[in-house]
């Protein structure tokens, strides 16, 4: 491409979801459900697990830690696709392309190392359930969800600077956020070496993750065939099963989408992986986790017996 079509771009136009007006009110309102629901079910999970004292266990700091990804990665990008539902113009400034683009990233990265390191919380709890507390204490815990921090947000930004370093010719995005490989297309010159980073990124961000989890689950598997009561084995698997709903959901379509050649998957299928990792999968976990599990359910109903003596005080 010649130097002279290479253009600085200042701001970019996102295309969105739909351009009929009636559409796009009917999807504002659906989302942000959808958005609220996200939020308040996230928050409920985080502050149930600070509250309660029988849920100050590895397995519900990760899960509040899960929830906290899941609330940054949905407010990175729900609340300006709200906006730009009921906006004319759907513009975003670059750098705020970028922020966006960095968060995203760096979230969605970092859900995909957490959901390893819960794999290897059930694994001890199943394979090793006399010395759980002595193998998962504070200082691995901590460890291990400040690794997966810092490794998302360090993918992150190695693809964001690759990415807006090289320059652009158009600046109409075929999206409702700046996502990674949508931005690609915008680019002018040879983007070989990014499509090389891109499958790079996915094997360390999704395939190793994915390996933690598929080698933890065999393990998991193969302890609870060797319970013999129907009993045992059905409790065994019940503290696996939300993690492993969760799980297939997201690397399910992670897999399909990003570990494919750039260029081979379509922009509407990019757009629907990204929401459901932006609305559907953040709103999800905490139905997922609470509705099956008995503790943070017992937690949510001490919580408003709590609640309900207080205002019962104060009358």
């Amino acid at each position: 491409m010649d130097k002279e079509n290479q253009t600085w771009v200042s701001e970019f136009l996102l295309l969105g979801l739909s351009h009929d007006w009636g559409t796009q009110v009917s999807l504002f309102v659906l989302f942000l459900a959808m958005y609220l629901l996200t939020i308040l079910g996230n928050l409920l999970i985080i502050i149930l697990i600070k509250l309660d004292n029988r849920l100050h266990m590895p397995m519900y700091f990760f899960l509040s830690i899960l929830s906290f990804v899941d609330i940054c990665y949905t407010n990175s990008t729900v609340p300006q696709m709200l906006v730009h539902f009921l906006s004319a113009q759907k513009s975003i400034p670059f750098h705020s392309c970028v922020l966006q683009l960095y968060i995203s990233l760096a979230m969605g990265s970092t859900e995909f190392f957490l959901l390893g390191a819960m794999a290897y919380d059930r694994y001890v709890a199943v394979c090793h359930p006399l010395h759980y507390m002595v193998i998962m204490h504070g200082g691995l815990c901590l460890g291990l969800a400040s690794a997966c921090l810092a490794a998302g947000l360090t993918n992150s930004l190695m693809q964001t600077l690759m990415i807006f370093q090289l320059p652009f010719c158009r600046k109409v995005i075929d999206h409702f956020a700046c996502e990674m490989l949508a931005v690609l297309r915008l680019t002018c010159v040879d983007i070989s070496l990014n499509k090389v980073m891109v499958a790079i990124s996915g094997f360390l961000v999704i395939m190793l993750p994915c390996i933690l989890v598929l080698f933890s689950y065999a393990h998991i598997v193969a302890a609870i065939l060797h319970i013999r009561s129907s009993q045992g084995r059905r409790k065994a698997f019940g503290t696996c099963a939300s993690h492993l709903t969760v799980v297939s959901m997201c690397f399910g379509t992670a897999i399909f989408t990003y570990m494919r050649p750039v260029g081979k998957s379509s922009a509407g299928q990019e757009k629907m992986v990204a929401l459901f990792y932006a609305v559907v999968t953040p709103m999800l976990n905490p139905l997922i986790y609470s509705l099956r599990n008995n503790d943070v359910i017992g937690a949510l109903k001490r919580a408003l017996e709590r609640l309900k003596e207080k205002k019962n005080r104060l009358k």
